[in-house]
């Protein structure tokens, strides 16, 4: 009897003491190497190509298995993996058990925009990220949820962003569009009232998109193909803290004396345009990337209205590199009105 109830004692404290040694979450980060369990609780069965930890029971993984379509998903399943496959469609059947999905790991696939059904996503009430960077998509998928707060379409091929693709999500909070072909985006912008991250970079755009979120807190338009910006647009986004615009086509006249003369901009870079003067900025502005345009003069102005013991830039970096000036052309009074720049580079 005493060793049956010693047996039965070690079995009850075995639980215990691995929740003491391991992380039960550890399975989010490094799943490889336990393939060989097979979670089968409530809600169906872990499909045979895919792992689902039974320390983790509603998390598959399915990344990097060599996938050409969709498996099939278990109700219960919240966080779903399915990157680094060759996956080219998402047919609106797939997602039918799918209604519970927090995370929708797809990037790195070969979707195409002709291939993801209509409503595919619509049913995803609870979806907070969707990964679908690296893919062959053309246009943004339909009918996404409004719940999502961190949406990646980057490395794409899509041309066109339109209003109706993006009016339902209220709550998006980080859109990357960053490295495909979009030549336009309209006022798709303007539903998105809690968004604090866009990233448009490496497109084809001509001018700054219309109607930026009031809430925005960082915008990346490098590499584009923008020559003017308006006067007012960062007066209508007083969050703005970042803003990055170098390898455009930007030059004196498109740039309007006081657009960047805000005082919640802490860095600006505008390097790898065409400039052949200083902008005017706010002394409030932290961080300046002005290398390799075709600056010819220093001018404190840009700087500093008045420069005396209470009036100066809060300038902690600049950079001139790259440029028509050189060091003798920084005017003595500059060590007053940039007395916080710890190094100028010229």
């Amino acid at each position: 009897m005493r060793g049956a109830a010693a047996v039965l004692l070690l079995v009850a404290l075995v639980p215990s003491c691995l929740s003491q040694e391991r992380d039960p979450f550890a399975w989010l980060y490094n799943p490889r190497g336990h393939g060989f369990l097979q979670a089968d609780s409530a809600g169906g069965e872990c499909p045979e190509e895919c792992d689902c930890p039974p320390t983790f029971p509603v998390a598959m993984y399915c990344d990097g298995r060599g996938l050409t379509a969709m498996p099939s998903i278990p109700a219960r399943m919240k966080y779903l993996y399915l990157q680094n496959n060759a996956i080219r469609a998402v047919p609106d059947s797939a997602m039918v058990n799918a209604t519970n999905l927090v995370w929708l790991l797809m990037q790195h696939n070969q979707l195409a925009s002709d291939a993801v059904g209509e409503q595919a996503f619509a049913k995803m009430q609870g979806l907070d990220r969707l990964y679908l960077h690296h893919n062959n998509l053309t246009r943004i998928p339909a009918n996404l949820p409004g719940s999502l707060r961190d949406l990646r379409l980057n490395h794409n091929k899509i041309e066109k962003v339109v209003p109706a693709e993006l009016d339902q999500m209220e709550n998006l909070t980080i859109l990357y569009l960053h490295d495909n072909v979009v030549t336009d985006m309209g006022t798709s912008l303007k539903a998105l009232k809690s968004l604090v991250l866009l990233d448009i970079s490496g497109n084809h755009l001509k001018t700054v998109p219309k109607a930026l979120p009031a809430e925005l807190h960082q915008l990346y338009l490098e590499s584009n193909a923008i020559d003017t910006v308006p006067e007012d647009f960062l007066a209508h986004v007083p969050q703005l803290q970042y803003v990055r615009m170098a390898h455009n086509q930007l030059t004196d006249k498109g740039i309007p004396r006081n657009t960047f003369n805000v005082s919640g901009l802490l860095e600006l870079d505008l390097s790898f345009n065409k400039l052949e003067r200083i902008p005017l900025v706010s002394t409030t502005l932290e961080h300046l990337y002005l290398q390799a345009n075709q600056i010819k003069e220093f001018t404190l102005g840009s700087f500093c209205n008045v420069v005396d013991v209470t009036n100066f830039s809060k300038l902690q970096t600049l950079r001139l590199d790259g440029n028509e000036i050189s060091r003798q052309d920084i005017p003595t009074e500059s060590a007053l009105c940039l007395r916080r720049a710890a190094n100028i580079e010229v």
